[in-house]
């Protein structure tokens, strides 16, 4: 039963509405013109350190993130903590290990970040497969959750109603992709930021009050309605049942850690800073924004522990996806005014367009890689207005078959998939992006062994982990083919990615690191450095 009712229900369905319409008419307004290359997939650079931050940020929090991180600290407290914590760190391993070489040596995707060094069409496409590879499963999970968050904020229960929000909300995401270009869904991950901020900066600030403004009482309130106030205190319950809890825990802090750190439609928007103190700035604002929200997020969760405690999370969701949404509710009691209807359609409104705004980042990130790595990197030379036809209708090829996919899983637990997001993006991405930018004798055979050795080891070991059977709340409960003791597959993958990008480049000979060192050499000072100043402004302009 839906925790929502009456004129908040009402309320909201108006505000989604309105949300549609106005992130439509400002695609429209912002997009680029059909010929205009550098519009469309960078802005012209032209997006302020403030917006850009905020963009890096909305990209960075999708709907996957509020909602399982949201659960995990309710239902676990202290173990959720540390994942929240550990989001956190993946933004600060962007911002001061890649931000700026990704920005010095990336044009449009990360095919020409790797291309730098070793240009070619088996490097793009096999870094286009990857892109889609880490991002895809994410899609899934951002576009089969809509269906379930309606009809949990709206209260209807019909299959077909969640199809049907599915399917809109999947065109929708063609649609700003394809309109809005770079540009456009910037500014839906700007206001998606401000509303999911400032609202849940409100209902924290209510939920602080209703225990004397001491957030001792509210965790120890928390604890005693978790069931387990022990654990809920100091760890151990959220990989309870596995048979090596610690390394489960290390594995999955590695996973998020160097993961969320690589995934493409974060690391593009390091290519729209303007210069190399422009993308300091954004990072240091995204960064900020995360921290903000990742504080809120856990005094609201905890909140609706304390508030409701663990069976009424659990009731809602066994996993605890709507804790975020019941711990805003609860903070205004049993009786709802009209100004805290208000708050309270804000913050639906708020994941609402969470997950407008990532998946529409990610199909943008997938239709450029497809369009820019694959279709434009020929021997024949494709022409600027060809090429933005072809990005534009790469977001129709990328999104089609993900909404049909949606449809399917979306009765499935879904945490598989954004774990294999994870697991993709810390396994194969990272490290081809680490050793590109940082070692002198990677080779190309050692860029796509990691690229492919890396991905391969996900795809492998990730059936076998408890996430997907094995386990009450796995994606298939009555089947047991957990052979993999951990629920992540991080601590194996991503040793055997670093591991295929070392011995590919080993195994190609000295000749070939000897050339790739002296490749190295000639681009060294663009990768640390950046471009050269131009009339000696100091701008590092490119």
């Amino acid at each position: 039963m839906s925790a929502f009712a009456g004129s908040t229900q009402s309320w909201s369905l108006v505000a989604f509405s309105i949300a549609v319409t106005v992130t439509l008419l400002l695609c429209v307004l912002t997009g680029p013109d059909s010929d205009d290359l550098a519009e469309f997939y960078t802005g012209y650079r032209s997006l302020s350190p403030l917006r850009n931050g905020l963009a890096i940020a909305g990209d960075y929090i999708s709907a996957a993130t509020v909602l399982t991180i949201g659960g995990v600290i309710a239902l676990c407290g202290f173990d959720g903590v540390v994942l929240a914590l550990s989001t956190l760190l993946s933004l600060l391993v962007l911002m001061f290990l890649l931000a700026e070489p990704l920005r010095n040596t990336g044009r449009f995707t990360m095919g020409d970040v790797l291309a730098r060094r070793m240009p070619g069409r088996a490097v793009r496409i096999t870094g286009c497969g990857v892109t889609i590879a880490a991002l895809v499963p994410m899609m899934l999970v951002q576009l089969a959750s809509t269906g379930q968050l309606l009809a949990f904020i709206l209260g209807f229960t019909d299959s077909s109603l969640k199809t049907g929000c599915i399917v809109g909300v999947g065109a929708l995401m063609i649609t700003y992709a394809a309109i809005g270009g770079m540009r456009g869904t910037a500014l839906i991950q700007l206001l998606k930021m401000v509303a999911l901020l400032g609202s849940g900066i409100v209902v924290s600030v209510l939920i602080l009050g209703r225990f004397h403004w001491n957030p001792g009482e509210l965790f120890t309130a928390a604890a005693h309605r978790s069931g387990a106030p022990e654990a809920f205190l100091h760890g151990g319950l959220q990989f309870a049942g596995g048979p090596h809890p610690r390394l489960d825990m290390i594995s999955t802090q590695f996973a998020i850690v160097l993961g969320g750190a690589c995934l493409p439609h974060v690391t593009m928007r390091m290519f729209t800073a303007g210069n190399a103190r422009q993308v300091r700035r954004s990072m240091s604002w995204a960064v900020s924004s995360v921290a903000l929200f990742m504080l809120v997020a856990g005094v609201v969760a905890v909140g609706a522990t304390a508030m409701i405690g663990r069976s009424g999370v659990t009731a809602a969701d066994p996993r605890g996806h709507t804790a975020y949404l019941l711990g805003s509710r609860a903070a205004f009691g049993p009786v709802v005014s009209r100004p805290e209807t208000l708050v309270l359609t804000t913050v639906t409104t708020a994941i609402f367009l969470t997950l407008l705004a990532s998946v529409a980042g990610m199909t943008l990130a997938c239709a450029n890689s497809l369009a820019h790595d694959v279709f434009a990197d020929r021997a024949t030379a494709m022409s600027s207005q060809r090429e933005t036809a072809f990005a534009r209708g790469s977001a129709l090829v990328v999104g089609a078959p993900v909404i049909a996919l949606a449809v399917l899983v979306q009765d499935r637990s879904l945490q598989p998939l954004a774990t294999m997001s994870f697991c993709v993006g810390a396994s194969a991405i990272a490290p081809a992006l680490v050793y590109s930018l940082f070692w002198r004798r990677y080779t190309r055979a050692g860029l796509l062994s990691t690229l492919i050795g890396g991905t391969l080891a996900v795809l492998v070991l990730m059936p076998g982990t408890r996430l997907v059977s094995g386990s009450p709340t796995s994606a298939f409960p009555a089947a047991d083919f957990n052979w993999f003791p951990f629920t992540t597959t991080g601590l194996v993958s991503i040793p055997l990615g670093f591991a295929f990008g070392w011995l590919g480049s080993v195994l190609s000979g000295r000749r070939a690191a000897d050339r790739e060192r002296g490749v190295y050499e000639g681009v060294e000072s663009l990768i640390l450095a950046g471009p050269r100043p131009r009339g000696g402004d100091g701008g590092g302009e490119r």
